[in-house]
């Protein structure tokens, strides 16, 4: 599988994560990404053992684009550490069915996930194990009854983004999980991670990662996410 390399030095690894690979091995059993990586760290390097490679954040299965794994473990702590402070910054792009109310917004919900499920649904505060979820949007351009979004993650809980807009009526296109009504089976959920910024775990600078959405709908109804209305002819 080729795994577009963004960014590498002795300390980091930033890729951008195909659609539809598992972070780390699940039930599945399908090629997962921290393995590949690491088979492919090993292999490049000629290591005689199992190349060291941590999972320090996650994107969920459908989700593309932009992620850091730690080649040691000074940085994995430091990136762990980060994450928990909420110093590492990191944005999306969304293309969600219908349009927002403001094209400027904070929202702020209580999650809970059910297993068993493996679902997140909002919940009343005070539910217990519910945990506080804030994001922040702006529209960057609609088009055909659909919406561009850009995300800034204030937390980080599982299905995050796709829960608390699919609740303001705003599912995500082709998220099968949080928009079934609205979505048909085979659509590729538009969710992306275009950006993420750490302070980099020895020289103490930002290292800055973007990635671009694939060229194909609904993306290529803009300008590769820029908000700006793409010229050519597109076909669902």
């Amino acid at each position: 599988m080729n795994v577009p390399i963004l960014y590498e030095d002795n300390h980091l690894l930033f890729v951008e994560k195909p659609v539809n690979v598992p972070v780390q091995e699940d039930r599945s059993k399908d090629d997962d990404l921290l393995s590949i990586l690491k088979e492919d760290l090993k292999v490049r390097y000629q290591k005689p053992g199992d190349a060291y490679l941590a999972l320090t954040h996650r994107l969920d299965r459908p989700v593309g684009g932009v992620m850091v794994f730690s080649k040691t473990s000074k940085a994995a702590s430091r990136l762990s550490d980060a994450i928990r402070r909420k110093a590492v910054d990191k944005k999306y792009l969304a293309i969600v069915r219908g349009k927002p109310k403001k094209s400027h917004g904070v929202l702020e919900d209580y999650l809970v996930k059910d297993k068993k499920e493996n679902k997140v649904y909002t919940a009343d505060p005070n539910t217990k194990a519910a945990k506080k979820a804030v994001l922040e949007y702006e529209v960057l351009g609609q088009k055909k009854g659909l919406s561009l979004l850009s995300i800034d993650l204030h937390t980080g809980r599982p299905h995050q983004i796709r829960v608390q807009l699919s609740s303001r009526n705003l599912p995500l296109y082709g998220d099968q999980k949080y928009g079934k009504k609205v979505n048909q089976t085979g659509q590729q959920i538009a969710l992306w991670s275009q950006t993420l910024a750490v302070e980099h775990p020895t020289k103490k600078e930002e290292i800055k990662i973007k990635s671009k959405p694939p060229n194909q709908y609904p993306w290529n109804l803009w300008d590769r996410g820029t908000g700006s209305s793409s010229q050519q002819k597109n076909a669902q």
